[in-house]
């Protein structure tokens, strides 16, 4: 039987030195148990029985360790292989085109620009792809420290494309070394004042990307739905937005306040989409980087992101009393209060208890804009 987080927690320390408990479930992993009663994972790999610690428990879960110890003794498997036997010998740079050529027949078209931006921003070799060695693809990785999301996507990037290989037969093995990634979930949900400086800071800025803001701020939806809104998808004040679109693949309906209503009644009429991007009509709106430095810096608040301005969303529902579960129908939430067998046969749409929702929230949002001006100055005495 394998090692239990009950048989760690009850191990004795030693009265002297250490004393390792390995793991029957998993050979070669275990947990060494220190005279002074710490906990700390071991794995043991190769033929010369290597051992590498890999953290303290309970700071490292078992679970988590021990996948840690498989990664570990996987990774030096990929260094006694001999990559580049009977391979061709395909340049990286040809290799990341077609892989980035082959998945847009699958993929969504915003996850396929990431990619591309990703592996053309941080992966640079000028080698055959059979030739990379685990610390060239690490190196990039582990330069962007300092952003601890893009180190995230960037991996995520160039695992994906490597996998890609593996598959067609460009590797025998992926190249990509193991990396654990914690990262502290966001709470950042902004004031009263902050939202107001937020919106008329918008309403200033104006289209696209002051537009943009002010619908993230009203309709609590993703970056990504409201850039990617098309005219074709709004009908009777609904917005319906199809699964392949959709991040969760589930197909999404939500009505529009008359202040959403009307900011898009007021959004030039180029295309069907609501926010095409400058260069290319057919393709939505991409700027947020530069646009988003302009926009914060007349701002005097706490550093943001769009997305609190959807947490913001969330909190302020729960402040107005929207019962959760319609508070997740509207954020299409996957998982939450109807899940599993009762999202099967409870079909309800929600959209009368939506509707009330979104005017409460609209006339929430009037109220603090009336209240607080552009610096964050109280309108009412």
């Amino acid at each position: 039987m394998s090692l239990t987080d009950l048989q760690i927690r009850r191990l004795k320390a030693p009265e002297m030195g250490q004393k390792t408990y390995y793991d029957p479930g998993l050979p070669g992993f275990g947990v060494r148990v220190s005279q002074g009663g710490s906990k700390t994972f071991v794995v043991v790999y190769g033929k010369d029985r290597r051992r590498r610690s890999l953290g303290r428990y309970p700071e490292l879960s078992l679970s988590d360790a021990r996948i840690l110890a498989k990664r570990t003794q996987a990774d030096f498997a990929l260094d006694v292989v001999s990559p580049s036997q009977d391979l061709p010998a395909i340049p990286f740079e040809a290799a990341r085109e077609k892989f980035l050529a082959d998945t847009e027949t699958r993929t969504k078209t915003r996850t396929i620009d990431e990619y591309r931006r990703l592996l053309y921003r941080h992966f640079h070799f000028d080698c055959a792809l059979c030739e990379l060695t685990r610390d060239q693809v690490a190196s990039p990785i582990e330069a962007l420290k300092a952003t601890p999301s893009e180190q995230k996507h960037a991996f995520v990037a160039i695992r994906t494309m490597m996998n890609w290989c593996v598959k067609r037969g460009f590797l025998h093995v992926s190249p990509v070394p193991a990396f654990t990634f914690r990262s502290k979930p966001r709470e950042r949900v902004l004031s009263d004042l902050e939202l107001a400086a937020v919106w008329h800071r918008a309403e200033a800025y104006g289209w696209p990307f002051g537009r943009i803001v002010q619908l993230l701020i009203l309709t609590g939806q993703r970056r990504g739905e409201i850039v990617g809104l098309r005219r074709s998808w709004i009908d009777a004040k609904l917005i319906c937005y199809p699964a392949e679109f959709v991040k969760n693949q589930r197909s999404h309906t939500i009505p529009l306040g008359n202040w959403s209503m009307k900011i898009i009644e007021s959004l030039p009429e180029t295309t069907d989409l609501l926010f095409p991007s400058r260069l290319d009509e057919t393709k939505p709106y991409n700027g947020f980087s530069k646009s988003k430095v302009a926009f914060d810096r007349a701002l005097n608040i706490a550093p943001y992101t769009l997305h609190d301005l959807r947490r913001t969303f969330s909190s302020s529902m729960a402040r107005l009393g929207t019962p959760l579960h319609v508070t997740e129908k509207m954020l299409n939430h996957v998982s939450g209060t109807i899940s599993g067998v009762a999202a099967v046969y409870n079909r309800h749409a929600y959209l009368d208890e939506m509707r009330q929702a979104y005017a409460a929230y609209e006339a929430h949002i009037h109220e603090i804009v009336e209240k607080y001006g552009p610096n964050g100055d109280s309108l009412i005495g």
